[in-house]
């Protein structure tokens, strides 16, 4: 636990150009292969299974009101920027414990990256 938060202090410190930009197509990618499953996204996207991830970026964690949250997650006073998506997708649980989301993270920052960068096309 105590290297896990280690690594997320340093990824923190990284600058934002080295992993910020990413690839929107390859994003669309990580998307479909790691979280089309359960959210959704685009002009249709609702809160089913997961809460949809239009706007995600700058939301308030726990705030679509066409999905039910888990305490942890109503309660996290978390402002999704994309910082804090960061590392969350690294380590859900770190960041948000109690996470009803069932993502056990995602170890690539390139990927990352790239899931941002299409993430940030549905602003």
């Amino acid at each position: 636990m105590r290297q896990r938060r280690l690594l997320l202090l340093v990824m923190a410190m990284v600058s934002p150009f080295a992993i910020a930009a990413g690839n929107v197509e390859a994003g669309k990618l990580v998307f479909t292969s790691r979280c089309a499953s359960c959210h959704q996204i685009g002009a249709s996207a609702h809160g089913g299974f997961a809460p949809q991830l239009n706007g995600v970026i700058g939301r308030t964690a726990g705030s679509t009101t066409d999905f039910k949250y888990s305490p942890a997650m109503k309660n996290a006073k978390l402002i999704w920027t994309e910082k804090n998506l960061r590392a969350f997708l690294h380590a859900p649980e770190d960041v948000v414990p109690g996470t009803k989301m069932r993502f056990y993270g995602m170890s690539d920052d390139k990927k990352i990256a790239d899931l941002l960068a299409y993430l940030r096309s549905f602003q």
